[in-house]
């Protein structure tokens, strides 16, 4: 796998300067820096982190070998924190071979020995079946025909 320059989560930085410094050990300052570097590890197949990056009492064994989803977008929506709690709503647009769809989650996070871990979540995933014509949901602006829908 290549690893991109430009970060997945869509900061506009270098994935050196913003994610992969998380990847690589540094703690995530807040819980939306921590909801951000999960999308990318997602984003990047960095199964280890993710699981690091649990809860234990909800953090799966394992997870899944090979997944097929293409992780092209991701807003967040609303994100807070109150003491060692906190919260990021976000969407998160995906591809699944021509198949794409959104995941939307208001996602719970808590702080641990100076550590933000994802706790758990309520996810709701809708389909989209964008059109040509119609602006493609990766976000680029531009129409689908002329960016990933081809």
């Amino acid at each position: 796998m290549t690893i991109p320059n430009d970060c997945p989560c869509g900061s506009g930085l270098a994935l050196s300067a913003c994610c992969g410094r998380y990847h690589d050990g540094e703690p995530a300052p807040t819980p939306e820096a921590l909801m951000r570097s999960r999308y990318s590890a997602f984003a990047l197949g960095l199964t280890d982190y993710l699981l690091e990056s649990w809860a234990p009492e909800t953090r799966p064994d394992a997870l899944p070998p090979g997944d097929p989803t293409q992780w092209v977008r991701l807003e967040i929506l609303d994100h807070g924190e109150s003491g060692d709690e906190g919260t990021v709503h976000f969407r998160a647009t995906f591809r699944e071979g021509r198949r794409w769809g959104m995941l939307e989650e208001r996602s719970r996070f808590r702080r641990e020995a100076g550590r933000w871990v994802y706790v758990d979540g309520e996810p709701s995933v809708t389909r989209l079946k964008p059109g040509r014509n119609e602006p493609c949901p990766c976000g680029s602006g531009k129409k689908g025909k002329a960016c990933c829908i081809r």
